[in-house]
């Protein structure tokens, strides 16, 4: 019952064949939601972060992703790390934010991966710079197609020395092996 529910969540949502309504998406959503469909929570988090159908409010955008984190959900996880990042409604944490991206990464979504690695390219609070780090999660980014990853690989290899690039191949070999090949 519940993919029924979310399934006439989306319809309202993106206004297939039905008119758009993202009050009525939202209802929908949460029926959805509160028998702990975690892509609902991320539907009703989204709409909550964004001001759909509902007054914009951060702390209620946070809570529903929180709901379909804890269960394991990649790209909610990854909703909660850039909120951290961008100081989206929250107090920027890069720690904080490097723990979900690296949930969501690690599980092999794909954003997550980008973020991780935009993350460690520069200097951050309370993130240490770690061009090898950088380098690994962007390469493996990049060979999933990310353009973003692809640009910014070539400046981050021009600050790195050849045994730093050599270690961030390497790396990213092994994170390829275990964060993306088992998600294909």
């Amino acid at each position: 019952i519940s993919t029924a529910q979310y399934n006439i969540g989306v319809k309202y949502n993106n206004g297939e064949g039905v008119p758009q309504n993202y009050t009525k998406a939202l209802e929908w959503f949460r029926k959805a939601a509160e028998q702990g469909l975690s892509a609902a929570q991320v539907r009703i988090g989204y709409l909550y972060e964004m001001g759909k159908g509902v007054p914009q409010n951060y702390t209620k955008a946070l809570e529903w992703y929180r709901k379909a984190a804890e269960q394991g959900n990649a790209g909610a996880q990854n909703d909660i790390g850039v909120m951290y990042d961008k100081a989206d409604g929250v107090t920027e944490n890069d720690p904080e934010a490097e723990i979900w991206y690296r949930k969501a990464a690690e599980q092999g979504h794909l954003t997550a991966q980008r973020n991780l690695g935009f993350l460690f390219s520069n200097e951050n609070q309370g993130v240490i710079k770690n061009l090898v780090e950088a380098y690994a999660w962007l390469s493996i980014a990049a060979t999933q197609g990310d353009e973003d990853s692809k640009k910014r690989l070539p400046y981050i290899k021009e600050s790195m020395k050849n045994h730093e690039i050599n270690s961030g191949q390497k790396l990213a070999s092994e994170y390829w092996e275990k964060y993306v090949v088992p998600f294909q």
